[in-house]
Order: structure tokens, then C-alpha cells, then sequence
């Protein structure tokens, strides 16, 4: 089996410097909406607040896993470290479970006994500046995550956007309560926000935990892959046990060449230098693993039930 280099690639840009941006829009909503939420006693703003403070802590953690997974492979960890990404994330989702519990709890006891919204102007206009800073890098760790596969920021952003969604529906019953004084309002929109928060919570770690259990490559990059294997099908290679993985931002393709037995040594390994190449061409940073075979060979088709995931995901 001859692989390509491994770990990330080494063209791969720094994706820290995104997680301290979270970081500080993290530091700045925190203060914004916790000013928000004192001067107006409202226990939307508060969860709204509280949601901040989960953010700050993923990006922490978040920064913590872009580092880590940045690290070259080595001797105990000889395929890198990418998955800590999914580690990341789901531990991302594991906390914003736990604040979406306590901002359902604070919004039941506000429901049983509520209490009056004050100084709504202040309020409202510190928390929509929060909303607008989230957005902002919100939509810019989105990107980013996508453009280099980085689920880590991508889950940040996520949850950015989240807290954007949130903040709106707060500001909204805040205020239609100035308008209307109905004060159960407030703890009503904050029980829907932690419902909101729930279901976000839970998306994020069921993707962790398929990234976790060596979930295949996106459909986009197996069809790039089977691109590539069909132009060397037209030549006579035969392929099979065509396998791919994803780590984070590492992508993995195994699969095993059929040539005729009568080939030497050196024109097998060229042509699996080519293949390689020309994988990586197609999917920039992918290590790939090829296995040389035979043609004639019976036993080299014994090994056919690894499967063929060139078009399933």
C-alpha cells in the first residue's frame, strides 16, 4: 500500500486567527447583552446573554481544536489529528444543550411569577448592536468553514447565527411587552429560544458523531474521485475496494489497482505516482492509499466486499 503524505496540507492556510475573531465577538456580545438584560430585568435578554456565554466558551474550545489539528502527524498520532475537529463540535453541542436547559428553567420560574421589563430603549439598542457584530462573523466563520472544510468553524458560525436568530426573537417580544405590558410574554419567547437552542444543540452532535465514526467523503468529492478512476478505466486499470474518509479538514481515498501481472516492479509504481497525482489534483490535501494487484490473479478479486463508495456518501 503506497500513500500519499500525510496530516493537513501543508498550503492549508492558519484558520486560528477566525477563532480569536469568535472570541472577541464573543467578549463584546457578552457585555452588551448583560447590560442589556440588568438594566431591563428581562429574562429574554438574560438567556440571550447566557447563550453569549456558551459561545465564548466553543470558541475557546474551538481555537484549542484549529491548533491541535494544525499539528503535524507523528508517532503516536500517524494520520494527524484531524478529528479532534468533531471533538470540538460535538463538545460545542454538548454545552449548548446545557444552556439551553437552563434558559428553559429560567423561563418556566419567569412564567410562573412575572416580573416587569423596564427601560426597554437601552436595552433593545445594546442587544440589536450584539445581533450585528454576531451576524457579521457569524456569516464569516461560515464561509470560511466551507471554503477550507473545517467543521469547527463552520459549527461556530452556526451558532453565531443561531444567537443572531435568537436575539431577534428577543427583541421582538421585549418589544411588543413595551407596547402591550403583557409581561408573560418575555419568559414565553425565552422558553421558545431554549427550545431553539435544543435542536441546534442536537444537530451539532450527531454530525460529530458521524465525523467520529469515519464517515465517507461529501458526494461532490467521491464523484471527483470516480472522475479520475474512469479516465484510467478507458486505459485497462481495473479498480476496486474504493474507500474514502473524512478527519476534519483531511480527506482520505483507499483503493486497490489491478494491472497486468506481467508489469514490473517500476511500471506499477509509476503509474500509482500518477494516480496519486492526479487524485490530488482533483481534491487538494487528500492522502490517498493505493494497493497494486495483479490482473490475472483470482485472489485479487477476493477482496471485493470492502465495497465501491465512489457514488454512495
Amino acid at each position: 500500500m503506497t500513500p500519499t503524505p500525510q496530516g493537513p496540507d501543508p498550503e492549508a492556510p492558519d484558520l486560528k486567527g477566525f477563532a480569536w475573531l469568535s472570541i472577541g465577538a464573543a467578549v463584546v456580545t457578552i457585555s452588551l447583552k448583560s447590560v442589556a438584560a440588568w438594566v431591563t430585568g428581562s429574562v429574554g435578554l438574560l438567556s440571550d446573554a447566557f447563550e453569549s456565554v456558551v459561545n465564548l466558551v466553543a470558541a475557546v474550545v474551538a481555537l484549542v481544536a484549529l491548533r491541535a489539528a494544525a499539528r503535524p502527524p507523528d508517532r503516536h498520532h500517524q494520520f494527524g489529528r484531524g478529528k479532534v475537529e468533531y471533538l470540538s463540535a460535538g463538545l460545542e453541542g454538548g454545552m449548548i444543550l446545557v444552556a439551553a436547559v437552563a434558559i428553559v428553567w429560567s423561563a418556566i420560574e419567569r412564567l410562573i411569577t412575572p416580573q416587569p421589563v423596564e427601560q426597554f430603549g437601552v436595552g433593545l439598542l445594546m442587544s440589536s448592536a450584539a445581533a450585528v457584530a454576531n451576524l457579521g462573523v457569524g456569516l464569516t466563520l461560515i464561509r470560511q468553514g466551507r471554503r477550507h472544510r473545517s467543521i469547527t468553524l463552520e459549527a461556530d458560525g452556526k451558532h453565531l447565527l443561531t444567537d443572531v436568530w435568537t436575539s431577534a426573537g428577543v427583541l421582538l417580544g421585549v418589544g411588543v411587552v413595551a407596547l402591550t405590558g403583557w409581561n408573560r410574554l418575555d419568559p414565553i419567547l425565552a422558553l421558545a429560544v431554549g427550545i431553539n437552542i435544543l435542536v441546534t444543540g442536537v444537530r451539532l452532535m450527531r454530525r460529530s458523531g458521524a465525523g467520529l465514526l469515519d464517515v465517507a467523503l461529501p458526494a461532490e468529492d467521491q464523484q471527483a474521485v470516480a472522475e479520475v478512476i474512469r479516465r484510467y478505466e478507458e486505459r485497462g486499470i481495473v479498480f476496486h475496494a474504493l474507500r474514502t474518509r473524512e478527519a476534519g479538514r483531511q480527506r482520505f481515498v483507499y483503493v486497490h489497482v489491478l494491472v497486468p501481472g506481467a508489469w514490473t516492479v517500476r511500471q506499477g509504481h509509476d503509474l500509482l505516482e500518477e494516480f496519486e497525482r492526479d487524485v490530488a489534483a482533483a481534491l487538494p490535501g487528500v492522502t490517498t492509499f493505493t494497493h497494486l494487484e495483479p490482473l490475472e490473479d483470482p485472489a485479487s478479486y477476493a477482496d471485493q466486499h470492502l465495497g465501491d463508495a465512489r457514488f454512495r456518501r
